[in-house]
């Protein structure tokens, strides 16, 4: 009859430990849909880019310099072409 007494008092802690476990749980995921929503409401007002557009306007920019390095380089190709007296006229 003792050990049965025992058996219930030890399933009812672990019961009780069970829906500690759950709360905490829950507590938990609720804290990091909390923080999520602070930070993503943060980004908004700091008026912050994701990082998905930032890194494809990165590209663009490091496609736009390689195009304009190109253009410089045939400008200056073009310039020792002209003649010295018409470049002196300017």
């Amino acid at each position: 009859m003792i050990g049965r007494g025992k058996e219930k008092f030890l399933d009812d802690i672990a019961r009780v430990a069970g829906g500690t476990v759950s709360v905490f749980s829950g507590l938990g995921r609720n804290l990091r849909e909390e923080i999520k929503a602070r930070a993503d409401e943060a980004a908004t007002r700091l008026d912050l880019v994701p990082r998905e557009d930032f890194e494809r306007l990165e590209t663009v920019l490091r496609e736009t310099r390689k195009i304009v390095e190109e253009q410089q380089a045939r400008i200056g190709a073009l310039e020792q072409n002209i003649p010295k007296k018409t470049a002196s006229k300017k």
